[in-house]
C-alpha cells in the first residue's frame, strides 16, 4: 500500500440506529465520504451526538453501514470473511480502559491477545516486554491494572492493542475521563508512536487542544463532515466551529485577541510554542 492509497476509505456512508423498540429509525451518519491514510493523525471532533463514535465503530467492523460501503486495506468492512483481519488492521481504544482490560496483572492484559493468536511463548516475553517499553509501562508489568492511574491504564491498553501489529490506532474518546496530565500522557504516547511506527491514528476527541496535535481534523456535525483539513486551516477563523457547537483552543483564542489589540499575529496558532515564538520574535523587532 502506497503513501496516497487510503488505509480506511467510507463511501455514501450512512448509519441509523432504531429508537427503542419501535422500528422508527435515527440517522447518525449521512451519505459520509472519507479517506484516511498510512500514517496519518487524523482527529475527529464534533458536538455529542454529531456522529464521533459510530465513526469509529465502522471502522473496524464493530458497525456495518446501514448504506454505502466501508473498505480497511482494500477489505470491505460487510464481508464477514475480512472481519478478523479487519480488527487486526484496525485497533480501537475506548473512553473507559476499565472495561477494556481483563487480566489480573499489567503484563498478562498484554499477552492477552498474543495467546488468541498462538504466538510461542519466547516470542510472546520478547514482545511483550516491547510493547511495554514502547509506553513507558515496563516499570509496571507485574502491577495489578486497577492499582493504576486513568492515564497508565490508558497506555496499558494501547500496549495491548499494538501488541496485535495493527495498521491504525482508533482512540475513541479515550482521554475524556482522564484529568489533564493523563490526557497529555497518552496524547503525548500516541502521538510518539504515530512518528515512530508510521501508524495511523483516528483521534477521536471533544477537546480542541488535542486536535490541535493532528495532522488533520475532521469536523463532524448532524453525521456529516462539514469541514476538513489542518489545525491551522480549522481554527484560523474560516469555518464557524461555534455553530456546530465546538470551541476553538485556548492558545488560538489568545492569539485572535492579541491580534485584535495590534499584534502582528498570524491566523490559525494551535500551539503555546508557537504562540511564545512569535512574540518573541516581534519583541526582537521593537
Amino acid at each position: 500500500m502506497t503513501k496516497e492509497t487510503p488505509l480506511i476509505e467510507m463511501r455514501g456512508v450512512a448509519y441509523s440506529y432504531h429508537r427503542g423498540d419501535s422500528d422508527e429509525e435515527v440517522p447518525a451518519l449521512r451519505d459520509l465520504d472519507l479517506s484516511i491514510c498510512p500514517g496519518e493523525f487524523v482527529a475527529v471532533v464534533g458536538a455529542n451526538g454529531s456522529g464521533k463514535s459510530t465513526l469509529a465503530k465502522l471502522m473496524n467492523a464493530l458497525l456495518l453501514p446501514t448504506d454505502g460501503e466501508v473498505r480497511v486495506a482494500g477489505m470491505l468492512t460487510a464481508d464477514p470473511q475480512y472481519t478478523w483481519e479487519i480488527r487486526r488492521t484496525v485497533g480501537m481504544v475506548f473512553q473507559n480502559p476499565d472495561n477494556q482490560l481483563v487480566s489480573t496483572t499489567v503484563e498478562e492484559e498484554v499477552a492477552f491477545g498474543l495467546e488468541n493468536l498462538g504466538v510461542p511463548t519466547e516470542g510472546m516475553r520478547a514482545k511483550v516486554s516491547d510493547m511495554l517499553a514502547e509506553v513507558n509501562m515496563d516499570s509496571q508489568r507485574r502491577s495489578e491494572p486497577h492499582n493504576l492511574s486513568g492515564g497508565q491504564k490508558q497506555r496499558v491498553a494501547i500496549a495491548a492493542v499494538l501488541a496485535m501489529e495493527p495498521d491504525c490506532l482508533v482512540m475513541d474518546e479515550a482521554t475524556s475521563m482522564l484529568d489533564p496530565g493523563g490526557r497529555r500522557d497518552v496524547i503525548t504516547t500516541t502521538r510518539r508512536l504515530c512518528r515512530a511506527r508510521g501508524l495511523s491514528v483516528v483521534w477521536i476527541s471533544h477537546f480542541m487542544e488535542e486536535a490541535a496535535q493532528a495532522d488533520r481534523i475532521l469536523v463532524l456535525d448532524e453525521g456529516t463532515v462539514v469541514a476538513d483539513g489542518s489545525p491551522r486551516q480549522i481554527f484560523a477563523g474560516e469555518f464557524d466551529l461555534e455553530r456546530v457547537g465546538l470551541d476553538i483552543p485556548p492558545v488560538t483564542k489568545l492569539a485572535s485577541r492579541l491580534r485584535d489589540m495590534g499584534f502582528d499575529l498570524p491566523t490559525g496558532i494551535t500551539h503555546v510554542e508557537e504562540l511564545v515564538t512569535c512574540i518573541c520574535r516581534l519583541h526582537s523587532k521593537t
